[in-house]
């Protein structure tokens, strides 16, 4: 039929994402890649590092903040982007902020927006100097409705909700500040304060699709942390629609053609836990068995994931011992070929240089 959404193959999809992604490492600046546009998951600390030197940017880049923003997570973002992503994922909605902060205040959930602004403000309040996360805690549960807070037994004090600390966060102008274990929190200079409202979401949206499309409102609302419900309301225009696998999905229409023509790359790649090419929600689509997917993302201490010519192919850890040593472990979902295993050594040096080792031992464990 004339008009028909086209077809596309998984393996399309993954190698358009490969594309996407620059994981051919292009001779960028991190600042420069791609994938700054959605931010980089920083955890574990030192995780985006990793993601950024895969895609072959590594070395400090100043134009780089940390901070607290997609559903609450650390991510490395452009320091000149974060006001307009402070409104990009501010709740669409009272409804949308109650859901995104339930579960430790319920009274307080039901504030809504107004939970978000009081908290905000309370951030931009107490932090003007770099401090202790745990000062700030204690400042900002202060200043906030009682009914945002909750009783700690162990400490025998109140503190805010955790998911609305974490969330509210950057709209109150707080960067992180790491330092081995230590988290501080620091003012983002210049912060005019908390957005008006939600601006510029079907922008961000939009920004996934191209990177992580073709997808569905679910997907996008899934990674921004709403509702498919509160995300129509600002689903962006100008899309193509396509069929994967008979589901309906989509991407910028300014992308069909790179997707319909996208070849599989022949790269391997360590790609660190919380790299952006996993934080897709189509995890069905990304790591099909289920067995994989519960060795990829577990409920803590995720690893990171071999990545052959598009396809997970087994999972990595590493650990640091002594004398500057970094120990690398993968392991495969099955029989490597002779290439990805003379590869993995390869990247495996990428990952050492990141993390600062000046030793290296690598083991491929047995499929």
């Amino acid at each position: 039929m004339a008009g028909s959404p086209p077809d596309v193959s998984r393996a399309q999809v993954l190698a358009y994402r490969v594309a996407a992604h620059q994981l051919d490492r292009p001779g960028l600046r991190p600042a420069d890649l791609a994938v700054l546009g959605l931010g980089v998951q920083d955890t574990p600390y030192g995780s985006a590092r990793l993601a950024l030197a895969a895609r072959g940017a590594t070395g400090p880049d100043d134009q780089l903040e940390l901070v607290w923003s997609l559903r609450g997570a650390p991510h490395l973002h452009r320091g000149a982007a974060l006001p307009a992503l402070a409104a990009a994922i501010w709740p669409l909605s009272d409804a949308d902020a109650t859901r995104r902060i339930s579960g430790q205040i319920g009274a307080g959930a039901r504030l809504g927006l107004a939970a978000f602004r009081a908290a905000a403000e309370a951030f931009r309040a107490v932090v003007t100097a770099e401090l202790p996360k745990g000062e700030v805690s204690r400042a900002v549960s202060d200043r906030i409705p009682a009914e945002l807070s909750y009783e700690c037994r162990a400490c025998r004090s109140r503190h805010i909700s955790g998911a609305l600390f974490q969330q509210a966060g950057l709209a109150g102008g707080v960067r992180l500040a790491v330092s081995g274990r230590a988290a501080r929190l620091a003012p983002l200079p210049g912060w005019s304060g908390p957005p008006a409202g939600a601006a510029g979401t079907a922008d961000l949206v939009a920004t996934y699709l191209r990177l992580l499309g073709p997808a569905t409102p679910a997907d996008a609302a899934g990674f921004l942390g709403t509702t498919a419900t509160e995300l129509r309301a600002v689903w962006p225009a100008g899309l193509a629609e396509v069929r994967v696998d008979g589901r309906a999905a989509w991407l910028p229409a300014d992308r069909l053609d790179a997707l319909t023509g996208a070849q599989p790359a022949g790269l391997v790649r360590l790609l660190p836990p919380g790299d952006p090419y996993l934080a897709a929600r189509d995890r069905d689509l990304l790591v099909p068995q289920r067995a994989h997917q519960q060795q990829l993302w577990r409920v803590i201490g995720n690893p990171g994931a071999l990545l052959v010519d598009g396809e997970v192919a087994g999972t990595w850890r590493s650990r640091q011992a002594a004398r500057g040593r970094l120990e690398v472990t993968v392991t495969p979902f099955g029989v490597l070929p002779a290439r990805v295993t003379r590869a993995i050594d390869a990247e495996a040096a990428t990952v050492a240089d990141a993390r600062g080792a000046t030793n290296l031992r690598v083991h491929v464990e047995a499929a």
